[in-house]
């Protein structure tokens, strides 16, 4: 019996699967060059706009409470009108806010900015949802691996993503900045014309709604716990570090540019490993993937508090990125081991809202940190949540023996 269910898993056709993965992928690549823009320019228009030092990083916290905000309704906005018409209206806020971001900066209205870069933050909401999506229609063999191919388009956004910073920001000089935004319009554009070869079939919710289970009870298992935590732990400490770097660079005698090199590393090793992410999940298993993500953020604290130099700040962001990936695509494959199919939109929704939710957190105190206490304190601030989460996956490797023994 346990063969012919291999056989059949093996002889899956994931055709439609693998190019959706791809067009995913290259979605993800022209939204995480906008992102990276965001990331890496928005905390410095608030130092110039901000009424007071410790509000640069709003402009930040708000994309990420827009994140936060929107990614519920993305959900249940999807589950009626399918991802293709969500995607394409997720990159239509993007582009609104970009642009109202560069009307702000030629006014200088820091309220106004802040409010552009919310807007797009329900871009990243939506666009959050390409990794679900690319699962969508893969075979449970192929699902890890769908995940990793569409975060591989974090490949290009590292490559392209501080390139087009660069580029861009004195663009409408002496307004500094503006360039970057109107950038960010544009990639939105680009990403709006890739969605369009989506192919996802539109599942009715009527179509399996007898076999969801409550959301309570779905909420109840210890791995979906975990993976959730997982998700949240690893995303809210790696936004806590990279939203605090370009201004704690700047603020140390470098220049944006020297910054916006360090963030295209990291970004670089947020997606790099992306290539062998799922080989390892397949292999090894999701919770030692996840135990070693974060013994590698445990180590970009360490190289942030040993020293100011640019090898630390290029080290510890690359550590940092690695992490990442390691946390994120091993708690987003772990999430969908938990739910059937009709349950997809409801979980995904929550494990998102929990993700952004302590992402804003996340964003909002690392300026706080860093303008209070100092660049130390942000990086001292990993060891709780990486103490945490192996934690967790002790708890969770604890409870799966007691239940095999039972």
């Amino acid at each position: 019996m346990t063969t012919a269910v291999s056989d059949d898993i093996s002889h899956v056709d994931d055709t439609a699967a693998r190019r959706n993965a791809l067009v995913l992928a290259l979605a993800q690549a022209f939204y995480g060059m906008g992102a990276i823009n965001i990331f890496i320019t928005a905390g410095l228009v608030g130092t110039q706009l901000a009424p007071s030092l410790s509000l640069a990083t709003l402009p930040v916290s708000t994309y990420v409470i827009g994140t936060a905000l929107a990614t519920v309704p993305a959900s249940l906005f999807m589950r009626h009108v399918g991802r293709k018409a969500g995607f394409l209206t997720g990159a239509m806020f993007g582009f609104v806010g970009a642009v109202l971001c560069v009307y702000a900066i030629f006014v200088r209205d820091f309220w106004l900015f802040s409010l552009g870069t919310f807007l797009q933050g329900g871009y990243q909401a939506f666009a959050g949802y390409y990794r679900f999506a690319a699962a969508d229609t893969a075979s449970e063999a192929f699902k890890p691996k769908a995940i990793s191919w569409v975060m591989l388009g974090g490949i290009a956004a590292a490559v392209f993503g501080p390139m087009i910073v660069i580029a861009s920001r004195s663009y409408f000089e002496p307004v500094m900045f503006a360039g970057n935004f109107a950038a960010v319009a544009g990639l939105s554009i680009v990403a709006m014309a890739i969605i369009c070869f989506v192919n996802i079939p539109h599942e009715r919710e009527d179509l399996s709604k007898s076999d969801a289970r409550p959301l309570s009870e779905i909420l109840r298992q210890p791995r979906l716990i975990v993976a959730i935590m997982s998700g949240m732990m690893a995303y809210g400490m790696m936004n806590l570090v990279m939203t605090s770097t370009p201004i704690a660079m700047v603020a140390c005698g470098f220049t944006v540019d020297q910054s916006a090199w360090v963030i295209q590393w990291h970004a670089l090793a947020m997606f790099v490993p992306s290539f062998f992410t799922g080989s390892l999940i397949s292999r090894f298993g999701v919770e030692r993937v996840l135990a070693a993500g974060m013994v590698l953020l445990s180590m970009a604290g360490i190289a942030g508090l040993t020293g100011i130099t640019f090898a630390n700040f290029a080290v510890g962001l690359v550590l940092l990125g690695i992490g990442w990936n390691f946390g994120y695509v091993g708690g987003t494959a772990m999430v969908t081991e938990c739910y059937r199919a009709s349950e997809k939109n409801k979980v995904q929704a929550v494990n998102d809202f929990c993700v952004f939710a302590t992402v804003a957190t996340a964003s909002l105190t690392s300026g706080k940190l860093l303008d209070a206490i100092g660049w130390n304190a942000v990086n001292m601030a990993l060891f709780p949540m990486v103490g945490l989460c192996l934690l967790a996956l002790a708890w969770l490797s604890l409870n799966s023996r007691r239940t095999a023994n039972t």
